[in-house]
């Protein structure tokens, strides 16, 4: 079949993902390949010191994202979206979503970037014996309820981003068990909300007598495959409002962008994983087993199929990197020389390939915002040296990229070096990797891994999302996830390896003991308010 064919037969599959500033939809074909896509920008709004954005704009921006599609569509193929295959939906994860009875939201929609949960975080990692990080509902719930907010007891659903979008359009109130995995920690063997701390949750809040119990008002949680709803009349018309797109189509079950990241790295077996790098980054190890004990700098969430993986969220990356990339723009700008940003980047990043493997003693802190694995509650970025240091622009530039995974390399030192973890395949997305093998070298060195990079890794989250749909409706062999993704998807592509020099990881190491050492010049730099 034609891309044309495909589309007007109803066997397209659509993946929605809701991302932090922009809203990404891709169509894809029967060999799971994209054939159109649309998008929306938008923002989070400040209120009431909380970060936010309204219903209104939530629903604004997916109507204006499929708009886009379809006129992506128009222009390519010259016809209309009638019918799909199948849809899924994702989302940025967690936060806080909180409903009455008539599904009218009680207060804003509080969004990953809050950090007001600290208190309610801490109490419930103490009573549970396991990390529950600021930016989980249930962190969030529970602030609400020590904080006295009189809505907690009107609620009847509690949901997050993508379980929101996908219930008010089917009329299912479900979610995908990764997704499920940030409001309350899940059971990998059950595949569902751990009851044991579920069941210490509701003994915890009994004496407020709110009248519901936590598995009253979470949504049902179901695993990739699994049947999620279908798209009804009110659907259709909700997210395409020119009223070609037709009811009935299944829709899998929704997801948050961790999962759809693991999906389009082809990392959701066990001993495999992800590292996603660009404004912010983060690590996504897929376990054989739980870790000994739990952590504060390892997020403990599951792939969409119900695998415990170990995540390492850094707030830092590229935005410091990028920053001073831009300096060198300026400069060649002054010369009068027409400026390629590809052509700086490959330059600057590939010349710190020729750098000291420790960077000559340079240290560089990207804290742009705070970095709670490092313990800083504010950033301040800094670049430190000595007199002694090797100060030259490869090794300046190296300093400038090793920080980039330099917090990601400390969380993850605790996965490999105390925890054992083992794993066979690492796969990069995201900006860090766009010049070819630079990002890749840096990484592998890191965490003493090699690395894969994929060119459809850069398809991302909405790729991952439509994949999921395609799962759910294309795989008459009725195969696992992993072995979909392996056989159908990425049918033994499994991108360019590189593997780390014992140079480059003994230079790295002797990289992260200085930056640790002198962690103390960071937190300076915050105490003293500029």
């Amino acid at each position: 079949m034609t891309a044309k064919q495909t589309i007007e037969s109803g066997k397209a599959i659509l993946g929605i993902e809701f991302g932090s500033t922009r809203i990404k939809a891709v169509l894809i074909d029967e060999e799971n390949k994209p054939i159109a896509q649309g998008s929306h920008e938008w923002e989070n709004q400040l209120v009431d010191g909380l970060w936010t954005y309204s219903v209104e704009a939530i629903w604004y921006g997916l109507q204006d994202c499929y708009a886009n599609l379809r006129a992506d569509v128009l222009k390519q193929y010259d016809c209309e979206i009638e019918s799909l295959a199948a849809i899924g939906f994702s989302a940025m994860m967690h936060g806080y979503m909180a409903f009455n009875e008539k599904q009218e939201i009680l207060v804003p929609f509080r969004t990953w970037r809050n950090t007001n949960t600290g208190k309610a975080a801490a109490e419930l990692s103490k009573l549970f014996n396991y990390n529950i990080p600021l930016r989980w509902s249930i962190s969030h719930l529970y602030q609400c309820i020590l904080d006295n907010e009189e809505h907690v007891a009107s609620i009847k659903f509690l949901t997050t981003l993508a379980g929101y979008v996908h219930w008010q359009v089917t009329g299912q109130f479900v979610l995908g068990v990764g997704d499920a995995s940030g409001m309350i920690p899940v059971d990998p063997k059950t595949k569902t909300y751990d009851a044991e701390m579920v069941r210490k949750f509701d003994e915890l809040i009994e004496p407020k007598g709110f009248g519901w119990k936590l598995l009253d008002i979470l949504p049902k949680s179901l695993n990739a495959g699994e049947n999620a709803g279908f798209l009804s009349p009110e659907g259709a018309k909700r997210l395409d409002v020119s009223g070609h797109l037709k009811p009935g189509i299944p829709v899998c079950p929704p997801e948050g962008d961790a999962g759809t990241g693991m999906v389009a790295t082809n990392a959701v077996k066990q001993r495999t994983g992800n590292v996603s790098a660009g404004t912010s980054s983060f690590s996504m190890i897929v376990l054989e087993k739980d870790l000994s004990q739990p952590y504060e700098m390892i997020d403990m969430v599951t792939t969409p199929d119900g695998s415990l993986v170990a995540m390492v969220h850094c707030n830092n990356c590229t935005s410091d990197l990028n920053a001073w990339v831009n300096l060198f723009k300026e400069y060649q700008q002054l010369l009068g020389i027409p400026v390629d940003m590809n052509e700086v980047y490959g330059k600057l990043y590939n010349n710190a390939l020729n750098g000291d493997t420790d960077c000559g003693g340079l240290i560089s802190y990207n804290y742009i915002s705070g970095e709670p694995v490092t313990g800083m509650e504010e950033g301040r970025p800094l670049f430190v040296r000595s007199a002694n240091d090797r100060f030259n622009l490869a090794n300046f530039m190296r300093a400038h990229l090793y920080a980039s995974v330099g917090v990601l390399k400390i969380g993850n030192d605790i996965l490999f070096k105390k925890e054992n973890v083992k794993v066979d395949r690492i796969t990069g997305h995201g900006g860090l990797f766009k010049t070819k093998g630079v990002g890749q070298r840096i990484l592998a060195a890191a965490i003493d891994s090699p690395i894969s990079v994929m060119e459809t890794a850069g398809e991302g989250g909405p790729w991952g999302m439509a994949l999921l749909g395609a799962f759910l409706v294309n795989n008459p062999k009725n195969l696992t996830l992993a072995d979909f993704l392996d056989e159908v998807v990425f049918a033994g592509n499994t991108g360019v390896e590189i593997a780390p020099t014992p140079e480059d990881v003994a230079g790295f190491n002797k990289y992260i003991e200085n930056y640790k050492a002198c962690l103390g010049i960071e937190q300076a730099a915050v105490t003293c308010k500029k």
